[in-house]
């Protein structure tokens, strides 16, 4: 069995230091959902790290990507870690990912010390994740090769959503209806389709939040169709005006959007009023979300490197304090988020 030391400092410290706001919301979890939750990400974090080092090849990347999911799928191979610390670890620079990675022995074990469903709802996930990071891989040049790469068709971005994102909807709900009795007030087919519109509703906002940066590394999320449907091209976005022109798809991918947080609106409030940890870690993200996407309808130079709309942390601690009120009704937390939806649309058209 892990030890008590290892599995508290990956957990706490370990966790806490490669996502301060995701930590906030695995603390707030029912006791049973933290371990299984939190170990999930750290193996998604740990496998876009390697998938993410731009100082190694794509070809070594997915090597070691796909050795780590084999991993994560069966017994751990210490040849095969040690090919990762001395290959990708050794080439960060933020310590706490140098740590995270080096820390893969312990993170397996954890995984295998979970019993058995949990276990396979934690493998179940990181490969689905890991197959998102593939896509990555495989559909865009090397970081370094001076060109961009767009995906062709929203079907194919609505895809990449689920494998990044809506997965990880999907995921939660079946951790939450194992782990947390009657929480869910809905039929698990019917949470299970919301959770994945909620993920997919977060990942939208992440394309366009990072659309700039993305495109300086040769990916394009926003679909060629879409571009060309109003007379734009890739190249197009990398133009002095490009944030102006692309407005008309940045607007067109909010509505996408939308149509999700939507969803993720009806999951929170088909959890049950008592459950109270688990409606603040999902009021939370929406809340975030929907303000990062005010930021964006209202932000003139979103394509331009140093430009992105980003939630700063003091408006992240408003937003949860602001939400204890209404975490408990229904009504008020439709009420609350119906702000945040009046205001998008309001800098949508008056942005235009």
């Amino acid at each position: 069995m892990t030890s008590a030391p290892d599995r508290s400092e990956l957990l706490g410290p370990l966790l806490k230091g490669v996502s301060r706001s995701f930590y906030l919301t695995i603390r707030i979890l029912p006791v049973g959902m933290r371990a299984p939750v939190g170990l999930a990400y750290l193996l998604a974090r740990s496998a876009d790290t390697i998938a993410d080092t731009s100082l190694i090849s794509p070809q070594k990347r997915m090597q070691l990507l796909l050795s780590l999911r084999e991993q994560v799928n069966g017994v751990p191979d210490e040849i095969a870690l040690r090919a990762i610390r001395e290959e990708v670890a050794t080439q960060q620079s933020d310590s706490k990912e140098k740590a995270l990675l080096e820390s893969l022995s312990s993170a397996l074990t954890l995984l295998n010390d979970l019993n058995a469903a949990d276990r396979e709802s934690v493998r179940t996930i990181v490969n689905t994740l890991t197959e998102g990071m593939e896509f990555d891989l495989r559909n865009f040049p090397d970081e370094s090769a001076g060109r961009v790469v767009a995906l062709q068709e929203l079907a194919e971005l609505d895809r990449y959503t689920y494998l990044v994102a809506g997965c990880v909807g999907e995921f939660w709900t079946i951790m939450t209806a194992r782990h947390v009795v009657r929480a869910l007030r809905d039929s698990a087919e019917k949470m299970i389709d919301r959770g994945i519109r909620f993920g997919k509703a977060l990942q939208y906002t992440n394309v366009l939040r990072d659309c700039g940066k993305d495109l300086r590394i040769g990916r394009c999320y926003l679909p060629e169709t879409m571009l060309s449907s109003h007379g734009l091209t890739v190249n197009d976005l990398l133009s002095p005006g490009g944030s102006q022109l692309a407005r008309p798809v940045l607007l067109e991918l909010i509505r996408e959007a939308m149509e999700h947080y939507r969803h993720a609106i009806d999951y929170i409030t088909a959890l049950s009023p008592w459950s109270i940890r688990l409606r603040l870690a999902c009021l939370w993200p929406v809340a975030i979300g929907l303000n990062t996407l005010v930021l964006l309808a209202g932000n003139n130079r979103w394509l331009e490197p140093g430009h992105a709309s980003k939630i700063r942390r003091k408006d992240v601690y408003r937003i949860m304090a602001a939400s204890l009120p209404v975490v408990a009704s229904n009504s008020a937390v439709r009420t609350w988020l119906g702000r945040s939806v009046r205001a998008l649309e309001s800098a949508m058209v008056s942005n235009r």
